[in-house]
């Protein structure tokens, strides 16, 4: 047995450290490169960041070290990966299994595909003591407690039995972390922990995470596309874009002086350009007066109802042609149902008029009509478009119910001027969604919204599932077409960068009410709430404000 290093070695020795390696699927006789000769180190209570756009290659090499990859498929052709002396590539899966949860550990994007929907959070953590450190019953459980407390879980005694639907997504992310803390870990492999949480839940994690780090002297390996993320957290940064590693160095060095054309490329990335100008004399193309949507709440064995979800609650709006209205907030705001309501996509109360027509009353079929002008485009183009539809079938079928006069040829011209606006080439119109990378859906998605000539367009989320590259180019593409064709969007957004870009007036919206609304610009510039104040401060700065504005 190899004796292990002196104390005096590991002040100097890197934890862990990843030399040449290259990971290879294969698939259907061919064979990809996903990673190739990648090196990197990480010194003991360090945290280096990898960081990179959708497909380079960051999540295979972090699932890489601790062999997480769906092998035989996958393999990999060259490298080591050692960790405190031992190549974790080489090692038998029963030593490996016992550095696994243990030394290293890893947090993962999606909360809610890590747990167990079945379990309860105390049995998914005593499993994990129970495993690596032989704990059980009142031991365990008070270890338990103390993992909760430690990652900020209100009243955790209460949280005991509960099962991870019933928490919030920044409650899940923070369940997560206890799990991945339980055995004192050396190493935490972080993978784009706060991509799918609010600005102010992504703000309290990281400060978790970074305190977390310095009491325990912990090592960290973050990944994520997020730089601002990267500046305020990280020592260290590694970019990586198509499988390899393109630059390397401390934060600071990277951030003031990038090397490489694909740094500077990813610095510049961020969602810029200013909003159409405030113009009041603007014809009004949507407006609602006290719109209330709210959820029954039913009880007792003839299911009366004893109280309301107030998801929207009194809400007056304006839109006029060539504007934008930003709503923001947390999740759970009521800013999606707003939006729905707005576009009689459910039902609500109080009085909604769309040019100069009284909608409000409307049944389905009495808005059918008139929803050629009205498009919602949504946060998951994956979802909303069909994958058993060509492109050009997909933008084309709102023109088949909506303009049945056209000829083939006519609605086909149609669909190609749709794409080019968007800026695709009209020849991939016979291809299928699958065939495209995120960005390019969602272009088709605001293709087949566009190609009706509507005068209405709610935009749901469209950027967050992007890289920050192409939500820039999102950005700069729904501005050219807003200025183009006069269109009045609804914003909805938890991206205070993109909405700053966008709208040239706001509404702050919490628990289906509205905390502050007026022009974008004073709102930015002196927020008169404290509540705006800390999702400013979350957005802006990644700092999390004590307020008790703001939710946990």
């Amino acid at each position: 047995m190899a004796m292990s290093p002196t104390n005096a070695g590991t002040m100097t020795a890197p934890l862990l450290s990843v030399r040449d390696l290259s990971v290879a699927f294969h698939q259907g006789g061919k064979e990809s490169l996903a990673v190739d000769r990648v090196s990197f180190e990480i010194m003991p209570g360090e945290v280096l960041a990898l960081v990179g756009e959708s497909g380079s290659g960051k999540s295979v090499t972090a699932n890489s070290i601790l062999k997480l990859l769906p092998y035989p498929a996958a393999s990999h052709p060259s490298g080591q990966i050692l960790f405190e002396g031992k190549d974790l590539l080489t090692l038998p899966m029963r030593d490996l299994r016992s550095v696994r949860g243990n030394d290293i550990t890893m947090i993962f994007q999606e909360p809610m595909t890590s747990l167990n929907p079945l379990h309860s959070i105390e049995r998914q953590i005593g499993e994990i003591l129970e495993l690596h450190q032989a704990l059980t019953g009142a031991p365990a459980r008070a270890r338990i407690l103390e993992l909760l407390n430690q990652v900020g879980i209100r009243d955790p005694e209460k949280r005991l039995k509960a099962f991870p639907h019933e928490l919030s997504g920044g409650q899940r992310q923070r369940v997560m972390i206890a799990m991945a803390l339980a055995n004192r870990p050396k190493l935490l492999i972080a993978d784009e922990p706060t991509t799918a949480l609010d600005v102010t839940v992504q703000a309290q994690i990281l400060e978790l995470l970074a305190g977390l780090k310095n009491q325990h002297h912990m090592s960290m390996l973050f990944i994520t596309h997020d730089l601002g993320i990267v500046r305020k957290f990280a020592d260290r940064v590694c970019v990586m874009t198509k499988g390899k590693i393109v630059e390397t160095g401390t934060v600071e060095q990277v951030f003031t002086n990038p090397q490489h054309a694909y740094t500077r490329h990813l610095l510049a990335a961020e969602p810029k350009g200013e909003p159409p100008p405030a113009d009041d004399k603007k014809p009004v193309v949507m407006q609602g007066a006290d719109i209330k949507v709210w959820f029954p709440i039913k009880a007792g064995l003839m299911r009366k109802v004893v109280d309301h979800v107030k998801a929207v609650d009194g809400i007056d709006i304006t839109l006029r042609e060539g504007q934008t209205v930003g709503v923001v907030g947390e999740s759970g705001s009521g800013k999606t149902t707003l939006g729905l309501a707005l576009s009689r996509l459910i039902s609500s109360k109080g009085r909604i008029s769309f040019i100069g027509q009284s909608i409000d009353a409307y049944s389905y079929a009495m808005m059918k009509p008139l929803r050629n002008r009205l498009q919602v485009v949504f946060q998951d183009p994956y979802g909303s478009l069909s994958p058993r539809m060509s492109v050009g079938d997909i933008i084309a079928e709102g023109l088949k119910v909506h303009e049945t006069s056209l000829s083939y040829e006519e609605r086909d011209r149609r669909v190609a001027t749709a794409l080019e606006e968007v800026g695709l080439d009209p020849a991939t119109r016979w291809r299928y969604p699958h065939e495209f990378s995120g960005g390019q859906r969602q272009r088709i998605a605001i293709a087949r919204a566009m190609v009706l000539k509507p005068r209405f367009v709610m935009l749901d989320e469209p950027t967050s599932a992007l890289d920050m590259s192409v939500q820039a180019q999102v950005v700069d593409l729904l501005r050219d077409l807003q200025s183009k064709h006069d269109l009045a969007y609804l914003f909805i957004s938890h991206d205070l960068k993109v909405v700053k870009a966008l709208a040239n007036e706001v509404i702050v919206m919490r628990h289906g009410k509205i905390v502050e609304s007026g022009p974008a610009k004073s709102i930015f510039e002196a927020p008169k709430e404290d509540y705006t104040r800390a999702l400013m401060a979350a957005a802006f700065n990644i700092e999390a404000v004590k307020t008790a504005a703001v939710s946990e």
